[in-house]
């Protein structure tokens, strides 16, 4: 089953570029063009147009890719996050309350965190008793 494809032309081209860049033939690319700008530094005296060719260069590509690359980044992290609260909210027994975390305040998430790591010192400190770690015990 494939994907639906977006209709957005920069989320298609955000996925297509970090498809096409984290290649290795991009890689092997990226390099010849550091070498052959190497090897012809003598040709150039390496002078400061010389200098300022790649440095334009890798720097228009670099400021172009953090944005793209930060994107599809997102739209992951979104994706992922969206499973895991469907996994949340499709098992019995699991809090409701841990769906949609990333949206809260700091404030909030670490009272959360401050509970679950009270559940896990305490599970740590029953298996050093010998007791089992399973099971569904309440959050405070």
């Amino acid at each position: 089953m494939r994907p639906t494809k977006s209709r957005s032309q920069f989320t298609r081209l955000a996925k297509a570029t970090a498809r096409v860049t984290g290649r290795p033939g991009t890689f092997i690319l990226a390099v010849s063009v550091i070498l052959i700008w190497l090897v012809t530094g003598p040709l150039f005296r390496f002078s400061d147009t010389w200098q300022l060719v790649i440095n334009t260069g890798t720097t228009i590509i670099t400021f172009l890719m953090v944005f793209l690359i930060q994107a599809t980044q997102n739209r992951d992290a979104e994706a992922v996050q969206v499973k895991l609260d469907e996994l949340l909210r499709a098992t019995a027994g699991a809090h409701n309350a841990l769906l949609d975390l990333e949206q809260l305040e700091e404030r909030e998430l670490d009272r959360i965190l401050d509970g679950y790591c009270r559940l896990a010192e305490g599970a740590r400190a029953g298996l050093r008793r010998g007791d089992l770690d399973t099971g569904v015990p309440e959050v405070a």
